[in-house]
């Protein structure tokens, strides 16, 4: 509609100043919580404090007025009523009146003044000395018209005598249960203003020195730059949470550093191992252009292409080994018949240089995971197996029963492997002395992709103690659904 002005947003431009004053650290939301809950329940102290006292000095001022009322009512129904009544203790005036309204007697602060206006509409049942029936009730009001300057608790009884009726009212002031209650409000008060302020106090040190082992940790991990991960987080003594929070930032550290250190090595090596075989291609092809020799070129070219298979061999491995670090691999797709994968791994590698003993039982070895890859890992065997074999390979396959796991032996009767170089053996580009012929030697990444498709599969890929050869033992856990 032409005209119609806009609707003004009043709660986007609120919460946005909501948004700004609210504490933005920790220590002020801590100590401000801290404070607000301390005032509250010295709020809800205090005026419990203060109603328990009012009801008790209220309770005592009509106690002391209620006592008064009914003497004064025993003297009128004995007759003795004087014109001037004494106060008694605690009182400030008494005035009793007839029927008809008219002051029959009064304390002297009252003598002379017309009759006080009926109060009271609260009573409780009292019983005279005359055995007459009479009532009480109390009221608090202010009568500063007849000359009284404070608060008056006034008590009513009313009492029968030989000439009628009378009413006996006497008042009590509550000057000193206000004044008390005063005093007593200012006290809490104060002591609570004290309370909040070094709850507040105590507050924000105690959360700024549990904070400074936080502050110094993000200055740390900030300071910390690509090139710098062998720096750590200060983590401080004891068993906190800050401590953990410290302790679990360097373990992070550690992972990443060595992450970086492996990742640094990895592509030094690969380009190593890239670089040779390149080089002796690219000489081969450069002879082969030259040489006028038809029968020279030809095993030239040969050379050339089993030099190439073998840097394709590598790039599919690297290729492999990167898909294995960033992704993890393809994750496990279904429940796999261990013993036929054998089989099938085993018959499908065709006429080979050692034949192999397969030793894999009818019955059911079924684990989770992968074909494919549970194939390559048992490739990978295979091919070391037979580059060192000397003249036959073993492989077994078998549950154990202590932990339910299905485990794979791949043995072979070659030089074997010294004990302190079967955990290099499975870093890559590891070659021992006598696998360094990259005719019969492969790149020295078989073994660590084996490792890691066992543990992908959450397997493990040992090297056993074997009287004769090297003896590699799979272990992988049973399918969950066997």
């Amino acid at each position: 509609m032409a005209g119609r002005r806009p609707v003004r947003r009043i709660g986007r431009p609120v919460g946005r100043i909501a948004a700004r004053l609210a504490p933005r650290t920790v220590r002020t939301r801590t100590t401000l919580a801290a404070c607000v809950g301390v005032a509250l329940v010295m709020a809800v102290a205090s005026a419990a404090v203060l109603l328990v006292l009012r009801v008790n000095l209220e309770h005592t001022v009509e106690a002391e007025a209620r006592e008064q009322a009914r003497a004064v009512a025993r003297l009128a129904e004995d007759g003795r009523l004087p014109a001037q009544v004494t106060l008694g203790q605690g009182t400030d005036f008494v005035q009793v009146t007839d029927a008809a309204g008219r002051v029959l007697a009064a304390s002297p602060n009252l003598a002379g003044r017309p009759a006080l206006p009926g109060t009271g509409d609260r009573t409780d049942s009292t019983t005279s000395t005359a055995s007459t029936d009479s009532t009480a009730s109390t009221d608090s009001t202010d009568l500063a018209a007849w000359g009284l300057q404070h608060r008056q608790r006034v008590t009513t009884v009313t009492a029968g005598t030989p000439a009628g009726p009378v009413t006996v009212r006497v008042g009590a002031s509550l000057h000193t249960a206000d004044t008390a209650e005063d005093l007593t409000t200012a006290g809490l008060a104060a002591l609570s203003a004290v309370l909040v302020a070094t709850v507040g106090l105590l507050t924000w040190r105690a959360t700024g020195r549990a904070l400074r082992p936080v502050e110094a940790i993000r200055a740390e991990v900030a300071a910390i730059g690509e090139g710098g991960l062998q720096r750590r987080v200060p983590a401080p003594r004891g068993d906190d949470e800050i401590a953990d929070l410290a302790r679990t930032m360097n373990a992070m550290l550690d992972r990443l550093e060595a992450a970086g250190t492996r990742q640094r090595r990895f592509i030094a090596d690969a380009s190593h191992e890239l670089r040779s075989p390149l080089a002796v291609l690219r000489t081969q092809l450069e002879v082969a252009h030259t040489h006028p020799d038809p029968a020279v070129r030809a095993d030239l070219v040969a050379g050339a292409l089993q030099d190439t298979d073998r840097l394709q061999a590598l790039a599919a491995d690297l290729l492999l080994l990167a898909r294995l670090d960033t992704t993890g691999g393809p994750g496990p797709a279904g429940p796999v018949d261990l013993a036929a994968l054998l089989r099938d791994t085993v018959a499908g590698r065709g006429p080979q240089p050692h034949p192999v003993e397969l030793d894999a039982p009818d019955g059911t070895f079924t684990v989770d995971g992968n074909p494919l890859w549970l194939g390559r890992l048992l490739t990978n065997l295979l091919d070391n197996a037979q580059r060192h074999a000397t003249a036959r390979i073993s492989v077994r396959l078998r549950s154990d029963a202590a932990t339910g796991e299905a485990v794979v032996d791949v043995t072979d009767d070659g030089p074997g492997i010294p004990p302190a170089d079967r955990d290099r053996v499975f870093e890559r580009f590891t070659r021992l002395d006598d696998a360094r012929s990259r005719n019969d030697g492969g790149a020295g990444l078989g073994l660590s992709i084996a490792r890691d498709i066992a543990t992908l599969h959450g397997g493990t890929l040992r090297i056993e103690d074997t009287a004769v050869g090297a003896a590699f033992r799979i272990r992988l856990p049973a399918a969950l659904s066997s």
